[in-house]
């Protein structure tokens, strides 16, 4: 006996949606397999990343602010390549001065997240840097601090703006910005900063021509 055509479009569905999951797996692994370590904690936490994504876990927050713990987040560090500057933004809520950035939608490509979500931060378009193009160049694992701590799982991209171009920023978001030389951020207290700022800082520098 045929099956009632509800239920097979129920299977349908659930099948179609099995396989883009797998789909859109393959594809974050083999943007991680792209990333090339700068040191041995981010090689570990490449590998690390690699296993979470392959063992089924869900990768997309679904309820502010820790459900599941541990998500993905695309993180962009603004760069104006000519001065040698990086942006960083005072964000309200973690109390720190950080690249800009935001959670991976479900289904949403991580690239797809920096388009987004540079436009609504910044009011600018999502520019590739040379230094990774649209691809990741940086990888994290990181416990966030204070109420509904949780795991972010981050991609950092690169892109590429002039300082005079951003103008307005989300100020619901942040509270403020700064240009910063990539020395100067290096002079940062590490506990202002995104933990791994000066670790991402020295990749970015030994990325440079020159």
């Amino acid at each position: 006996m045929s099956q009632p055509l509800g239920i097979m479009n129920t299977v349908n569905t659930t099948e179609a949606s099995d396989e883009r999951d797998q789909l859109l797996r393959v594809r974050l692994t083999s943007l991680l397999e792209g990333v090339r370590p700068w040191d041995e904690q981010e090689r570990a936490h490449l590998a690390e990343a690699v296993e979470w994504i392959a063992g089924g876990a869900p990768l997309y927050r679904v309820r502010k602010p820790d459900v599941p713990e541990v998500h993905l987040v695309s993180y962009f560090v603004v760069l104006d390549e000519k001065r040698g500057e990086l942006l960083l933004v005072a964000h309200r809520k973690a109390g720190l001065w950080l690249p800009s950035g935001g959670h991976v939608e479900p289904r949403e490509d991580p690239w797809d997240t920096v388009v987004r979500e540079c436009g609504e931060e910044l009011c600018i378009e999502a520019v590739p840097s040379g230094v990774s193009g649209s691809e990741p160049f940086f990888l994290t694992i990181t416990q966030t601090r204070g109420q509904g701590r949780h795991t972010d799982v981050s991609l950092w991209y690169v892109l590429q703006a002039d300082v005079g171009s951003i103008v307005t920023f989300d100020e619901d978001e942040f509270s403020a910005i700064k240009w910063l030389s990539l020395s100067q951020v290096l002079a940062e207290p590490v506990d202002t900063l995104d933990p791994h700022m000066h670790r991402f800082t020295r990749k970015l520098m030994a990325a440079q021509p020159g």
